[in-house]
């Protein structure tokens, strides 16, 4: 990931778990849909068991995607580090900062999360995102 033996990381976190909504509704509904495909009569079953299996990887997909998909402050960076089979880091410098920000929706207050910019570095979803504006902007100053 990039972190230098003299940083000590501040913030090790996931996206707000909110990111899992869509998908998982979307793999409840194709899931309901197969269990109602399973009780027709033969041939149909056969397609139910392929719709909830395709119920299972799209959800199966989500949870991956949103366990591997970090935000890091260190002392020095803000870090986006995402990928299951290739892992891509995208980085700023804190000293390089100028601009940090935050974005929040309705829901977005209500449940606490938001999009930072921090310089060119946008990140989605970000958990407590005011606390980790204030600790960003602390760091970079």
């Amino acid at each position: 990931m990039g972190i230098r033996p003299e940083e000590q990381v501040c913030l090790d976190a996931r996206r707000h778990s909110v990111v899992l909504a869509r998908p998982l509704s979307r793999a409840l509904g194709l899931a309901a849909a197969g269990i109602l495909l399973l009780t027709l009569p033969w041939p149909v079953p056969v397609a139910g068991a392929l719709v909830l299996t395709i119920a299972a990887v799209v959800a199966l997909v989500a949870v991956v995607r949103w366990d591997r998909t970090r935000i890091v402050v260190t002392t020095e960076k803000v870090f986006l580090v995402h990928g299951v089979l290739r892992r891509r880091a995208s980085a700023v410098m804190l000293r390089s900062l100028r601009i940090v920000s935050l974005e929040q929706s309705l829901p977005g207050r209500v449940l606490g999360y938001g999009t930072l910019q921090a310089g060119p570095l946008e990140v989605e979803y970000v958990p407590d995102a005011s606390r980790v504006r204030d600790l960003v902007e602390r760091l970079a100053a």
